[in-house]
Formats: C-alpha cells, sequence, structure tokens
C-alpha cells in the first residue's frame, strides 16, 4: 500500500511538474510583450534567455534537493518544492517586470530540481528490477502533462497571459496538499546520511558520481541522449515551418501525437522491454530506434512521412528509464537521493548545452548563408548524439548494487 501511494504521488507530482513547464509556452510571448513592452522579435530573444536562467537554476538544484532529500527524507522536500512553485506560479500572476519575470522562471527552475527527491523516493520502495517500469511511469506522466500543459495554456490564453498560472498555482497547491494528507516518509532515519555542502552542488556531485563505481559511465551515456531527445521541444516548431510547411494547428495537432506515443510507450514498452532484454539491451534498442527515426525526420518532405515516422517514438521510450534504473543500482542505500541528483543535473547539463547544438545547426541550415537549405540538419546532429550513447552504453561495467543489470528480470508476477 506504501509503495502504491508513493508512486500515485509521484506520478501526480510530475505531471504537475510537466503542466508548469508546458502551461507557459502557448503565452509566453504575450506575457514577455506585456511586462517588456516589447515587440515580438526582443520578446522571442528575451524568451531564450529566460529559458536559459531556468535550466541553469535546475542545473544547480538538482545536486542540492537530491542531497537534501538523502538527509531530511524525500516528503519534506518534495513537499517543500510543490508549495514553492505554488508561490511561484502566485508570483507570475502578478509580474509586471522583466527582471521578476525572470526571478519567478529561475524559482520555476529551483524548485523543478525537485525531480530527483522524486525519483529517489520511487527507489526506495521498488525493487531494483522493477525501477525501469516504475521510471517509465513516471516518464508517461510527463509526457501527457506536456500534452496538457500548453493544451491549458492555449485554452485560458485566451482569457489572458496570467490565466494559465492561477490554473498552475492551483493545481500545484492541491497536490501539495494531497501530499501532505497521504504520502508517506519512504527514506527511514536510519539510511539517512549528514548533509555535506560539499557534494550538494555541481562540482560535487561531479566528484560524487566519480567515486560511485560505473557511475560516471551511466551519467555520460544518459548526457548523449539528453542531447539527442531534446531535438524535439528545442526544434520541432521551426522544422515543421521550414521543412514541412505547416500551420500552427498542425504543429499542434503533431506534438499531441508525440505526447500520445510517449505515454504510450512509457507505459506499456518499457516494462516488457526491461524484463525481456534487461535494462542495458532494452536501452541500446531504444537508442537505434530513436537514430533510424531522427534519420527519417531529417530527409522527409511529407506530412504523412511526418506522422508516420511519430509512430515507433514510442519504441525509444525505454532508454531513459532504463539509465535511471541502471543508475540507481549504482547507489547504496543512502546516495539514491544524491544520485538522482545527479542524473536530474546531467539532464540539465544538457538543456545547457543542447540550443547551441541543435537550434544553433538549425538556424544556420536555414539562413541565407548556408551552403544548402537543410532544416533537417539537427536531426542528424541528434542522430549521431544518439549513435555516441548506444557505442558508450556497450562499454559500460556491470553494476556492483543490485542485480546484474544485463540479466533479463521476469515479471513481478512470475517471481513473486
Amino acid at each position: 500500500m506504501t509503495s502504491g501511494k508513493t508512486i500515485g504521488f509521484i506520478i501526480a507530482t510530475i505531471f504537475i511538474d510537466a503542466i508548469g513547464f508546458g502551461i507557459i509556452m502557448p503565452v509566453l510571448p504575450q506575457l514577455v510583450m506585456e511586462v517588456g513592452r516589447l515587440d515580438l522579435p526582443h520578446a522571442i530573444e528575451v524568451g531564450a534567455w529566460i529559458g536559459l536562467v531556468m535550466a541553469v537554476a535546475t542545473f544547480l538544484a538538482s545536486p542540492l534537493l537530491g542531497n537534501l532529500s538523502d538527509r531530511f527524507g524525500r516528503r519534506r522536500v518534495l513537499l517543500l518544492a510543490l508549495a514553492g512553485l505554488a508561490t511561484d506560479y502566485a508570483l507570475l500572476v502578478v509580474v509586471d517586470t522583466l527582471p521578476w519575470l525572470f526571478v519567478a522562471r529561475a524559482l520555476s527552475g529551483l524548485f523543478g530540481g525537485s525531480y530527483a527527491a522524486a525519483q529517489a523516493a520511487i527507489a526506495d520502495v521498488t525493487r531494483p528490477q522493477e525501477r525501469a517500469r516504475n521510471f517509465g511511469f513516471v516518464g508517461a506522466a510527463f509526457g501527457v502533462g506536456f500534452v496538457v500543459g500548453p493544451a491549458i495554456g492555449g485554452f485560458l490564453g485566451e482569457i489572458g497571459p496570467r490565466a494559465p498560472f492561477v490554473a498552475a498555482a492551483l493545481l500545484a497547491a492541491a497536490n501539495m496538499i494531497y501530499g501532505a494528507l497521504i504520502f508517506p516518509e519512504t527514506l527511514p532515519p536510519e539510511r539517512r546520511r549528514a548533509f555535506d555542502w560539499r557534494r550538494a552542488n555541481p562540482l560535487g556531485a561531479w566528484q560524487a558520481m566519480r567515486a560511485l563505481p560505473g557511475m560516471g559511465g551511466v551519467a555520460l551515456v544518459l548526457l548523449l541522449w539528453q542531447v539527442a531527445s531534446l531535438v524535439y521541444p528545442m526544434t520541432w516548431s521551426f522544422y515543421c515551418i521550414a521543412q514541412l510547411g505547416w500551420t500552427p494547428g498542425m504543429i499542434g495537432a503533431s506534438l499531441a501525437a508525440v505526447g500520445v506515443m510517449i505515454a504510450l510507450g512509457q507505459t506499456v514498452v518499457v516494462g516488457p522491454a526491461v524484463a525481456r532484454f534487461g535494462e542495458r539491451d532494452a536501452a541500446t534498442l531504444g537508442l537505434l530506434v530513436a537514430v533510424a527515426i531522427f534519420v527519417g525526420f531529417a530527409f522527409v518532405r511529407t506530412t504523412w512521412g511526418a506522422f508516420l515516422l511519430l509512430m515507433p517514438v514510442a519504441l525509444q521510450s525505454p532508454v531513459q528509464p532504463a539509465l535511471m534504473a541502471m543508475m540507481s543500482r549504482r547507489a547504496t542505500a543512502d546516495t539514491q537521493g544524491e544520485v538522482q541528483g545527479i542524473s536530474a543535473m546531467v539532464m540539465g547539463l544538457g538543456q545547457l548545452v543542447a540550443p547551441l547544438l541543435l537550434t544553433g545547426t538549425m538556424a544556420w541550415f536555414t539562413s541565407d548563408s548556408a551552403p544548402v537549405h537543410f532544416p533537417g540538419a539537427a536531426f542528424l546532429v541528434a542522430a549521431l548524439f544518439g549513435l555516441m550513447a548506444a557505442a558508450m552504453l556497450r562499454t559500460l561495467p556491470r553494476a556492483t548494487h543490485g542485480a546484474d543489470d544485463e540479466t533479463p528480470q521476469m515479471p513481478p508476477s512470475v517471481t513473486a
């Protein structure tokens, strides 16, 4: 029962975090123009800086919140983060200057770093062989939330650019109250460790990662995959216009299709794939499928072809949950929060470098100075990073904690 309550609450939390991440997308240009009194071109530039500030805040906060959860428990950190998000969304309702808008989005990144504590709570209550499946449920929650968030933002944005944040604040507050009532502490006192500032920052997290056997290699694979997978949120809207000539409505439909396929993949594909092939092989197969899709998008020229390529996106779903489970296996009982903080930090690092590698590449190949007009170039960059991730994954040593991540596990109903 405790495990079910924990996983249910975590899924709800990640779902609401994803909604908060996506809810601003349809109204951000209008909000920036209103608050900064800017025209659209300058608002787009400011919006890019806002996104960078949010990514930096998440990068810095992830190891901090992960380490705090190892010291004080998951419950306190998660409830504090939800309270912070509710307050942040309320702030976005009333901000009237650009500096305060930057502060508000930095707070969103800060409290969004609670992803580490959420993943650690799942690791606390889940057997090692079941973690990839449950991490998959978390990924599904994010996928669905990422679809719902922009939909809510677009609908409420018709009322005004502040209306979506009222809804987000109410959702975060409701989830905090729900968690306060039903979410049990998953880390008993005897498994907690002292908090150390030297470990609760990106540099310290990097040193801690190197001290855990095999952790650095898995983290590098995760970083490579993070950069590759960000090709969708960072370039998709521009790519669809430049390569396929789509309207905003068609772009929205494609994003909804992506969200549905991600949710289906995380709920239906991840568990059976890991049970059948093991975490390493399931992740490898997912990476190779992703590479094939990336190459397809680089060269597709028709609407039906693009939607056809969206269908196998579900098959790449095991990659991130399997990698997260492999990292969890390499952690000890008292460092799960720290390790999940490391993973969140690595993903944040990917968000910092991906704009230059992906958006920058696309901008160059769609500019007048490009040797050839090639909007799909960013997808070839993503394919390269996906191939490097797959190659690196095959060289990793086995885990020393928990079951062998190369050994396929039977479903729980069989082993119980």
